[in-house]
């Protein structure tokens, strides 16, 4: 099993978006992926699963994590970006994105994938709402971390992803006496280990000068860094497809380089990764989200009377293809998360960057230590 940890000495840079999309991505390519939660005082990942509603369940010998998804052949899925040479690799400042939006007419099949199980467990699946605030000194914060590490009985799993909180604090110097401690101590039947950190960063000097203090902190302790990933590079129109860099960018790839480790990707800003995590809506390109049908111009409505004059059959026929086209997009509405994650623009940016971290991973490159 390998131990990747999450990190970023930045708050509010996407740490457990990424940690999720890389969960998704793996999960697609077939492994099995648990995913810990030990940002105790603000803990997102039941949200942006969908899961706030399960419950941590009690067990001899410890808790058990949550199942997002078993693991299973998803269905063929229409309607989806079409993939392409752009969307293989790290986004790039003056590549034209449009082609990642599959129109209403310009359809793809994304034919049955072998998915592999994804769980998850999270101290916001211990609390009784969303809202109530986890207020605790550090010795009770970190035998909290102690114990997700140490008494949560998770399946037999390929990878093991933790989201932090912000920072090198408490919670931190736990995790990281814990893990290699288990780590370089054999334990039967079971071999973990410690792949490494991704570190986690957007743009802008001010956090990248934060984030820095990270990677300081990963190679104090002895952990290896599989890479960094800059997040919110670019936001990616999603009428047109063009790219407009919001946040700057380059600064992450400027830090990987300076540090000597893997720059694993950018990742643009997506509004339909945020609908679909929030309203559990899977993603649509093409369309244009602006545009109010209500609102047509007057000489709009003159050729509309002169031009469209339909007979009683004309009328039936469009009236089916109109219901034919909400049937589809109800069925498209229905599944998983991974199933919907599918129809993101994202999740192309994240194959190429979770290829990197099985690669990493397997031939034990993490950097850094």
């Amino acid at each position: 099993m390998g131990l990747d940890n999450v990190l970023s000495g930045k708050g509010g840079v996407g740490k457990s978006s990424i940690t999720t999309q890389l969960a998704l991505s793996l999960s697609l390519a077939g492994r099995s992926v648990g995913i810990l939660d030990i940002d105790l005082t603000g803990p997102s990942i039941p949200r942006l699963l969908g899961i706030e509603d399960a419950k941590i369940k009690q067990a001899p010998g410890g808790w058990l994590p949550v199942q997002v998804h078993p693991s299973q052949l998803l269905p063929q899925v229409v309607d989806a970006p079409q993939p392409n040479e752009n969307t293989a690799t790290p986004r790039n400042e003056g590549v034209d994105h449009s082609t990642l939006l599959a129109s209403k007419t310009d359809s793809v099949d994304l034919h049955p994938q072998s998915v592999g199980a994804l769980y998850a467990i999270s101290l916001g699946l211990l609390l009784p709402s969303r809202s109530s605030a986890v207020v605790w000194r550090g010795p009770k914060k970190t035998a909290m971390v102690r114990q997700f590490l140490t008494d949560v009985l998770w399946p037999s799993l390929d990878y093991l992803l933790i989201d932090t909180p912000p920072g090198t604090s408490d919670e931190h110097i736990s995790l990281a006496e814990t893990l290699l401690q288990q780590t370089s101590t054999p334990i039967p039947h079971r071999s973990p280990q410690l792949a490494g950190a991704v570190i986690v960063t957007t743009p802008q000097a001010v956090a990248v000068s934060d984030v820095r203090k990270e990677l300081s902190f990963c190679r104090k302790v002895g952990i290896g860094v599989l890479g960094v990933v800059e997040n919110m590079s670019g936001y990616v129109c999603e009428c047109c497809g063009k790219e407009t860099n919001l946040f700057g960018k380059g600064g992450g790839e400027v830090m990987a380089r300076e540090f000597d480790v893997e720059f694993l990707g950018a990742v643009p800003v997506d509004r339909q990764w945020g609908t679909l995590v929030e309203e559990g809506k899977r993603p649509r390109y093409g369309e244009d989200v602006t545009k109010d049908d209500g609102d047509d111009d007057d000489d709009d409505d003159d050729d509309d009377d002169d031009e469209m004059v339909m007979n009683d059959k004309e009328t039936e026929v469009r009236r089916g293809d109109e219901g034919a086209g909400k049937e589809l997009s109800a069925q498209l509405e229905v599944g998983l998360l991974v199933d919907k994650y599918r129809s993101c623009s994202l999740c192309t940016t994240f194959e190429k960057i979770t290829s990197q971290v099985i690669g990493l991973v397997e031939n034990g490159h993490a950097n850094g230590t």
